[in-house]
């Protein structure tokens, strides 16, 4: 089987030498990590993997060969009955039925009342309007109709949930994939300050002319490679909404890493927060404080944000806003700190820019940016790396 995976792992394009799996057959051999499915996950990723936009190719050739043996990991336990989260039926209800519904008020109310209801409620329960549930017009569970409530598993219907609280699975950007990628690299190109670097590698032609004219023999010269001099930091938002851009943003991410040398990542979802990521299979375990960003990164830094600001407007405005876990304090907070750091901000939106208008939080973020949220689009691009060149720290 071992060798299969090595097998598997040079065919997805990852450099598995018989050296890396030796070390790999000597680190189990000499039992270095706990025998479970997880631990032998990271061991062997860490063996072969050195790039980290290979991680994703890595996970789909270890489902693919050890297939049934991962569980769940890394993920924060959600104490709600399983099998409450499943769906029984949609109920349909009549346009007049869905007007008669009235809101159960502002966003702290929902929040209390759905604390109170978990602790009374004993079973699970579908259809009605109280308890959490499936279907029905309660504000609490899914698969029903209620103008706005707290979506507990499922999968949106009328995306009026101003919450929603489940566990995600989020993949990592494969940054290998050569798009349309090519006419990424043009636009963002437009970011560019170049300086010599490094060991004198390249050839100086112009240098080597003016000199061997001078000298009266070959005098060959070297310069130091031009390279790009900006300073780029990433945020790409994941999971949920974003799935249907995974490839356009992959294709985005490929360029970015090829173009800028001073290039560092990180993962968020909907809204910045207290912390962030590298990796989306630990994302709870492994993650990056704001504040460390913002005190270790200096002010020339470019920041672009990549995502498509829906989300209900609470977990923007609001503490505990967010989807996943709760935020002490709101994300405009945390996005005013980090506009206030990098003053060069923008924000690429993969979502046609005509449905901007019909998305309060995607007002609410642009408004946060001052302005500068760009379209996925190689004008967008091309706009956006402008705004930033124009920017000075």
């Amino acid at each position: 089987m071992f060798f299969n995976f090595v097998d598997e792992l040079r065919a997805a394009g990852i450099p598995a030498s018989f050296k890396e799996h030796l070390v790999l057959l000597e680190a189990l051999d000499k039992e270095v990590i706990e025998q479970t499915p997880e631990a032998f996950y990271y061991l062997s990723r860490a063996t072969f993997v050195k790039d980290e936009g290979l991680l994703d190719r890595f996970d789909q050739v270890f489902n693919k060969v050890f297939k049934g043996l991962l569980t769940n990991y890394g993920q924060n336990p959600v104490d709600i009955p399983e099998d409450w989260l499943k769906a029984v039926a949609e109920k349909f209800l009549t346009p007049e039925e869905m007007a008669a519904i009235e809101k159960l008020g502002s966003w702290e109310e929902i929040m209390e009342t759905l604390k109170q209801r978990l602790e009374e409620q004993q079973k699970r329960h579908e259809g009605g309007n109280k308890w959490v549930g499936t279907g029905g017009t309660s504000p609490y569970g899914n698969s029903g109709y209620n103008p706005e409530g707290v979506r507990i598993g499922g999968e949106s219907k009328h995306k009026r949930a101003l919450k929603v609280w489940e566990k995600r699975e989020f993949q990592n950007l494969d940054n290998t994939r050569e798009l349309g990628t090519r006419n990424i690299k043009i636009a963002l190109r437009r970011l560019r300050r170049f300086a010599r670097e490094g060991a004198a590698e390249e050839l100086d032609l112009e240098g080597t002319i003016e000199g061997t004219a001078r000298q009266g023999w070959l005098d060959i010269r070297m310069r130091a490679e031009r390279k790009n001099a900006v300073k780029v930091l990433l945020f790409l938002d994941v999971g949920g909404s974003m799935d249907p851009f995974i490839k356009l943003v992959e294709e985005l991410f490929s360029a970015a890493t090829a173009e800028f040398k001073n290039l560092e990542f990180f993962y968020f979802h909907n809204c910045l927060y207290e912390g962030v990521w590298k990796d989306n299979k630990r994302r709870w375990s492994e993650r990056t404080n704001t504040w460390d960003i913002l005190h270790k990164y200096g002010h020339d830094y470019k920041v672009v944000f990549v995502g498509d600001a829906a989300m209900s407007p609470y977990e923007i405005t609001h503490p505990g806003g967010s989807v996943e876990h709760f935020n002490e304090e709101s994300g405009t907070v945390w996005m005013q700190r980090l506009a206030h750091v990098y003053p060069a901000t923008v924000w690429i939106n993969p979502v046609p820019e005509k449905q901007w208008s019909y998305s309060q939080s995607t007002k609410i973020i642009k408004e946060l940016v001052g302005g500068n949220m760009y379209p996925l689009t190689l004008e967008g691009l091309d706009n956006a790396m402008r705004e930033l060149t124009r920017k000075k720290h």
